[in-house]
């Protein structure tokens, strides 16, 4: 009986633990990351190392079946400007198996080219300008864990149909290195190719042409901005008092990447502006990235924050913030590891840089802050918030609506108010000016009607100066001859009296 107990028991322990012990592949990662050392900017080493630290022991402690892959991660310094594709080209004789990063657009565009040439995947939580959608050839190797700006946009477009909006203003700062607002209304631009949308850019360094701003405004219905929150409220200050925020115009500013160094629906400076803002911001809505209340995403930022407070970087403004960045790049080696894994049992090894990547592509995992949706062409589909102003005595902000990047839909609060959203009164439309001129430009023809109005004009002022003249001249003639019919009179009358003297 013993033998066969034996042999049973351990036939039970074969097909319970079996299949964990097959699902479970051991393997070494070389993972090279690019993040700047410089603290100003929110995807700094300082924020973001963290979080993927804390992604890759997270996987080792549960245990399960990517509890075999060991992450061997260094980190390199970034500019956005060419240290990340600098740095790739002199390792290229230690090529990594993964590449996180770079966030900035004109850094991220050679480091892909490069790597997707190399057959290396490239995650990121940046790169999200509209020209990066295109994966057919030189950026086949990225994927995007973060929602890009033309995501963003889709929550612009949900909204403009459901309102029947048309003609909208995109006012942004452009500054010369990152361009995140430049990037992200192009993303709107990009998308929204049926509405009529007019743009003007500012420097972050020079004091805005508030005159021109507030004309814009003046001549458009909506209005978007992306700029920091100090700016965003003295435009909202000046179109207040230009009497703009009475309801014939809507505002709306777009907040990056849930950080308050953009505008955020904040009017509170404790000035004394404070009460005049708070009355002009009942026109501003704001559209974020959606908040999660996940308790997993609540550990994550307390061990995030201890991790900050622990190394001590007192030059760090707001380290201990979870925005965008934190999250995407922890979710990265989340999704890495799935799809590895998903590769290694199909036969692939992790040197199928582009099996990898397709297998990071048209899936749905969960993410530290909630379900991560990623659509066909490896892009991140985003889930937007829009908060209006609901108690204008208090000036309190509350989501009233929310957009879901992977099924397209809407969703209406029980905060959302119609009215808050309809214009008083809508802006006439402008007849544009067709180009018909054979080559001419608008402006050129605009100048020849001119001046064919007038030519018409001076003729016609010439024919009635002329008669005028005419009349005039035939009025003198016929005097000058009544004058000389006199003078003759006179003359033979006194020719007559001298001779009747004689």
């Amino acid at each position: 009986m013993m033998p066969c107990e034996s042999a049973l028991c351990l036939y039970f322990w074969m097909l319970f633990f079996s299949p964990v012990m097959t699902n479970t592949i051991t393997e070494d990662i070389e993972v090279l990351v690019f993040l700047p050392k410089n603290n100003s900017y929110l995807f700094s080493h300082t924020r973001v190392a963290p979080a993927i630290l804390y992604a890759q022991q997270r996987l080792k402690a549960e245990g399960g079946q990517y509890s075999g892959f060991h992450f061997n991660i260094q980190f390199e310094n970034s500019d956005c400007v060419n240290n990340a594709f600098l740095t790739l080209v002199d390792r290229c004789g230690q090529k990594p198996d993964l590449i996180l990063g770079p966030v900035c657009e004109y850094e991220a565009a050679s480091t892909v080219r490069l790597a997707s040439h190399w057959n290396i995947p490239v995650i990121s939580a940046g790169a999200l300008a509209a020209g990066f959608s295109d994966k057919s050839t030189e950026y086949s190797h990225l994927t995007r864990i973060a929602p890009s700006y033309v995501k963003m946009a889709e929550t612009f477009t949900a909204i403009f149909e459901h309102f029947t909006w048309k003609r909208a203003l995109l006012l942004y700062e452009d500054d010369a290195q990152e361009r995140n607002c430049y990037f992200t209304l192009e993303g709107i631009y990009h998308l929204m190719t049926d509405f009529n949308f007019n743009s003007l850019a500012v420097s972050p360094d020079n004091r805005p042409d508030m005159d021109d701003i507030l004309q814009r405004i003046y001549e458009n219905e909506v209005v978007i901005m992306c700029m920091g929150a100090d700016r965003i409220r003295d435009i909202m200050l000046a179109a207040h008092r230009q009497q703009l925020t009475n309801g014939n115009h809507l505002f709306f500013n777009v907040e990056l990447f849930n950080s308050s160094s953009y505008g955020n629906g904040s009017w509170r400076r404790g000035d004394k502006y404070d009460n005049e803002a708070r009355q002009a911001y009942t026109s501003l809505n704001t559209v974020t990235l959606l908040r999660t209340t996940k308790p997993e995403f609540e550990n994550f930022t307390l061990e995030m924050k201890k991790s900050v407070e622990k190394a001590r970087f007192p030059d760090c403004k707001d380290c201990e913030s979870i925005n965008m960045f934190v999250e995407g790049f922890h979710d990265a080696i989340l999704l890495y590891a799935i799809a590895l894994h998903e590769a290694m049992k199909n036969g692939f090894t992790k040197k199928n840089g582009s099996e990898i990547t397709l297998r990071m592509w048209n899936r749905t995992f969960e993410g530290i802050a909630g379900q991560v949706s990623m659509d066909v062409n490896g892009d991140r589909n985003g889930d937007f918030s829009l908060m209006s102003m609901t108690n204008a005595e208090e000036g309190t902000y509350e989501v009233v609506a929310n957009y879901f990047g992977a099924n397209g839909t809407f969703q209406l609060l029980p905060g959302f108010n119609i009215d808050h959203f309809t214009l008083k009164v809508r802006q006439p439309p402008i007849t544009e000016i067709q180009d018909k001129s054979c080559g001419l430009g608008v402006s050129a023809l605009t100048g020849v009607i001119v001046g064919a109005v007038l030519g018409t004009a001076m003729l016609i002022a010439f024919y009635f100066f002329r008669k005028n003249y005419r009349i005039t001249i035939e009025r003198r003639r016929h005097s000058e001859e009544c004058d000389i019919g006199k003078h003759r009179q006179l003359r033979e009358d006194s020719i007559r009296s001298n001779f009747s003297a004689a």
